[in-house]
């Protein structure tokens, strides 16, 4: 290594990831290719095979993996003031701009064309379908995970609840572990993990608890700013496969209660596609543009420490634990199995709300493929794509 594998500060780590979060763009796979080029090759902060064993565990784990990635890095490097600059640095530049964006729809409504914020929603279209297409390439490769897969999408179509989602991906698991062989692995892990099992069991009962407590104190509180951290903190837990996934999830704990109808949905999350960093920033939008208080920054800022809140815990929870869990085959299975789930709920996700709301006449389809087969087969970016689509959705009126 180049020597810099000594610890660093905080400011270090907050600064080199505010970079990143400005000029990330691409989505979660992108943001580990930027990652690896950062500190694996030009900074050395640690070797090939300890950045393999780190985004394994992000992937095994609930949540934003990109986002989890770099706090592990910055915990790595700098502690746990680290691992909050590393996603200060990485999250703040989208999500303020996700935010500002949500003030311009509400306050502004009427200086922006229908027309643009509907293309928004078609550019949502083909960004989930790429998402479908490409994690069912992955994660559903034969039969057994197919049929899983086809399963889960119809129990979330037909019955479109939050809970039916937990549901489908909690009896995934027990089918993988069942049906799917598990891979079994010798070789050791490497990461220099300085943590404390009993440390990381207190972060893991903690995520725990507050998983099963937030719903009940919602409840019993009645209070508008609880409730939204209910929401987005059990969003944030239940996320598996990447920031795609949280799509549904967020459109049954929010449009149903009425905090934002589904156009704003839709719009504020092609616009989404549109802006370096996690997609998790979606959440300060849909915090700020809620039509109930707690909104604004308020409820922006609010919404975005909820949904990155689990993220926190189980990284600080699950890195005492890796060395041994990622040989487990029996893991591995569980894992397939959800994956497959995973894949199922986004596609009901992308025949309802996505394709519902968007394509409603052959000009919507027209601009819905072509942005579909830029990002996929021309790989032209997804913000150039989204920006493609506002502009001619403006034009066409």
């Amino acid at each position: 290594m180049n020597g810099e594998r000594k610890r660093a500060g905080a400011w270090d780590v907050l600064f080199v990831f505010l970079r990143l979060g400005l000029t990330s763009f691409g989505g979660p796979i992108a943001h580990l290719g930027y990652f690896r080029e950062e500190f694996v090759v030009r900074r050395g902060w640690l070797d090939e095979r300890e950045y393999a064993d780190l985004v394994a565990l992000c992937q095994f784990l609930p949540g934003p993996a990109s986002s989890q990635v770099g706090m592990a890095l910055g915990y790595l490097r700098a502690g746990y003031g680290g691992a909050l600059a590393a996603w200060l640095g990485f999250t703040l530049p989208s999500a303020v701009a996700m935010i500002l964006f949500a003030l311009g729809v509400t306050r502004h409504a009427e200086a922006i064309p229908a027309g643009m914020l509907h293309g928004l929603k078609v550019a949502a279209v083909a960004v989930v379908a790429q998402a479908v297409w490409g994690m069912a390439r992955t994660l559903c490769p034969d039969v057994r995970r197919v049929t899983l897969m086809t399963v889960a999408a119809c129990c979330v179509a037909l019955a479109p609840f939050s809970w039916v989602q937990v549901a489908v991906i909690g009896v995934a698991g027990v089918i993988g572990l069942v049906l799917l062989p598990g891979r079994d692995s010798s070789v050791p892990a490497s990461l220099p993990i300085a943590m404390r099992r009993r440390t990381g069991l207190f972060w893991l009962m903690l995520f725990a608890v507050l998983l099963m407590a937030l719903p009940l104190l919602a409840r019993l509180a009645a209070n508008p700013a609880l409730t939204l951290v209910d929401a987005f903190y059990r969003a944030g837990s239940l996320v598996f496969g990447g920031g795609h996934v949280v799509l549904p999830l967020l459109q049954a704990e929010t449009v149903p209660r009425g905090w934002v109808d589904a156009q704003t949905f839709l719009a504020g999350y092609g616009a989404a596609q549109a802006v370096p960093g996690p997609l998790f920033t979606f959440a300060a939008f849909l915090g700020a543009v809620r039509q109930v208080p707690p909104a604004g920054w308020e409820g922006g800022l609010l919404a975005l420490g909820a949904i990155f809140l689990p993220s926190f815990l189980l990284i600080f929870g699950a890195l005492p634990f890796w060395a041994r869990w990622r040989h487990l085959g029996w893991a591995q299975a569980a894992l397939a199995g959800i994956n497959a789930a995973v894949v199922g709920i986004l596609l009901a996700a992308l025949y309802q709300p996505v394709w519902t709301s968007a394509i409603l006449r052959p000009q919507d389809f027209c601009l819905g493929l072509v942005a579909f087969v830029a990002l996929l087969f021309w790989r032209v970016p997804p913000w150039a794509v989204v920006g493609m689509c506002g502009l001619l959705g403006g034009l066409l009126g």
